[in-house]
C-alpha cells in the first residue's frame, strides 16, 4: 500500500518510492529503502517535506540487512562495459593485422578471428545488451577497422533477437567481420574522400565487395554462410545492389540482416568528415530504404525492436535538463528505460551521477543526441562513469 509520510515520520527500513511535497526541486534517482538517519537528513538537506513509501516492503526491523540490488546492479554493468571494451579493442587489433595480411597478399589467419567473435557471441548470448554500449564508443579515424567489428556485434544480436541457434549466429558474426576486407583493396583518395564519390570513383569503390568475396573464399576454414552474407551485404531487393545485382527471393535472410546492420552503423558511426545520425534518425532512414524496396521491411521493423528505441549505451536528454545514458532497456514500456545521468546542459559541467528508472520518476526522455552536440566525449564519459562504478 503506498502511503504519504512526513519527513518527521520516515524511519530506517521505509521503501520510498516518490517525491510527494517539496519546496525545492529534488527527485529520486531510483526508489529504494532508507537506510540510514544520513538519507533522510539528506532529503531534509534537499527541501524535501513528505514522500510516498510502499508500506508493503517496509523492514520494521533495521538489524534485518536491507536489499542492496543498486549496488549489485552497478558492479555488474561496470563489470560487463570493462569486458565489452577489451573484446571492442581485441577486435580491432585483429582487423587492423587482417587488413595488413590482405594489402600484402597473405592468405588471411582466420583463426584469431574466429576467436574473438566467438568471445562476442558468447557475452551477447549471456546479455544481449552487454556489448551494445561499445558500438557507440567510437574513434572517427578508425571507421574503417570499427565499421567491420560494430556490424559483427549488431548481427550477433540481431541473430540472437531472432532465435537462431549459436552456431549460425557464429558463421554469421565472422562473415560480418570480415565483409570490408576487400577495402583495403581501394585507393585512399577514394576510400577516404569526405565528400560525394564521382561516378567513376563510385565504381572502384563498388569494387570492395568484389575483393571481398576472393579474399574470404580463398581463407582456408572458411564457412559457406559467412562468405554468403559478406557477398550479399550491398545487395539490394530490387535488383539494384551490388556486387552481381541480386534481386528479391535470391538474397537470402541472412543477406537481408547483414543488409541492414551495415546501412545501420555506417548511418550512425562518426566519421572525421561527417557526425553520425542518432539511432532514431537512423531508424527512419532504414524503413524509408524498406519502403523503396532495398531493404527487408518486416526485418527493418524486427531490428528495430531488437535494438531498441533508446539503445543501451546511447545519450539521451531529459526533461530536467541533465544527459543521461542508457543502462537498461525496459521490455515493458521501451521509452522508459533505466539511464544514468551525468551532465547538466543548463548549467554546461558535469554533475554528480544518478541512476534513475524512468518508470518510477517525474523525469522522462524529451530526445536522443549525440555527445558532440555539447563537445562532450563519448570516451570521456564512459571512462568516468567506469571510474564511479
Amino acid at each position: 500500500m503506498i502511503v504519504e509520510k512526513q519527513l518527521t515520520e520516515l524511519n530506517i527500513g521505509h521503501y520510498v518510492t516518490k517525491i510527494a511535497q517539496q519546496n525545492g526541486s529534488f527527485s529520486l534517482s531510483a526508489p529504494g529503502y532508507i537506510k540510514s538517519d544520513k538519507a533522510i537528513n539528506n532529503l531534509k538537506n534537499k527541501k524535501v517535506i513528505s514522500v510516498f513509501i510502499d508500506d508493503s516492503k517496509t523492514i520494521p526491523n533495521p538489524a534485518i540487512p536491507l536489499p542492496n540490488s543498486g549496488i549489485k546492479d552497478r558492479a555488474k554493468i561496470t563489470a560487463e562495459i570493462k569486458e565489452a571494451k577489451a573484446i571492442f579493442n581485441e577486435s580491432k587489433n585483429i582487423q587492423k593485422e587482417l587488413f595488413a595480411q590482405a594489402l600484402s597478399g597473405m592468405t588471411i589467419n582466420l583463426g584469431p578471428v574466429i576467436e574473438v567473435t566467438n568471445k562476442s557471441v558468447d557475452a551477447i548470448f549471456n546479455n544481449p545488451d552487454s556489448l551494445a554500449c561499445m558500438i557507440n564508443i567510437r574513434e572517427k579515424d578508425e571507421y574503417l577497422l570499427e565499421h567491420s567489428v560494430a556490424v559483427a556485434v549488431y548481427i550477433t544480436i540481431f541473430g540472437h533477437y531472432l532465435e537462431m541457434s549459436k552456431e549460425v549466429v557464429q558463421h554469421l558474426s565472422v562473415g560480418a567481420f570480415l565483409h570490408d576486407i576487400g577495402k583495403i583493396k581501394i585507393p585512399d583518395n577514394v576510400l577516404n574522400k569526405p565528400g560525394k564519390l564521382s561516378d567513376e570513383e563510385f565504381s572502384i569503390m563498388k569494387t570492395h565487395a568484389n575483393h571481398s568475396i576472393d579474399i574470404i573464399n580463398k581463407t582456408p576454414g572458411i564457412n559457406k554462410l559467412s562468405l554468403e552474407v559478406a557477398a550479399l551485404h550491398h545487395e539490394k531487393l530490387n535488383g539494384e545492389g551490388y556486387p552481381f545485382q541480386v534481386k528479391g527471393k535470391d538474397i537470402s535472410k541472412y543477406g537481408r540482416m547483414i543488409a541492414i546492420c551495415d546501412i545501420f552503423d555506417a548511418l550512425t558511426a562518426n566519421r572525421v568528415y561527417k557526425e553520425g545520425f542518432t539511432h532514431n534518425k537512423a531508424f527512419s532512414i532504414l524503413r524509408e530504404l524498406a519502403k523503396n524496396n532495398h531493404l527487408d521491411s518486416a526485418l527493418v521493423d524486427q531490428f528495430i525492436q531488437c535494438i531498441g528505441v533508446f539503445p543501451i549505451g546511447s545519450l539521451v536528454q531529459l526533461e530536467s535538463k541533465k544527459l543521461a545514458i542508457v543502462e537498461k532497456r525496459n521490455d515493458n514500456n521501451p521509452i522508459k528505460p533505466n539511464v544514468r545521468s551525468f551532465y547538466s546542459v543548463s548549467l554546461n559541467q558535469y554533475l554528480d551521477t544518478q541512476d534513475i528508472d524512468l518508470t518510477d520518476n517525474d523525469d522522462f526522455i524529451v530526445k536522443s543526441v549525440r555527445a558532440e552536440e555539447f563537445d562532450l566525449d563519448m570516451n570521456t564519459i564512459i571512462d568516468m562513469l567506469l571510474m564511479e562504478g
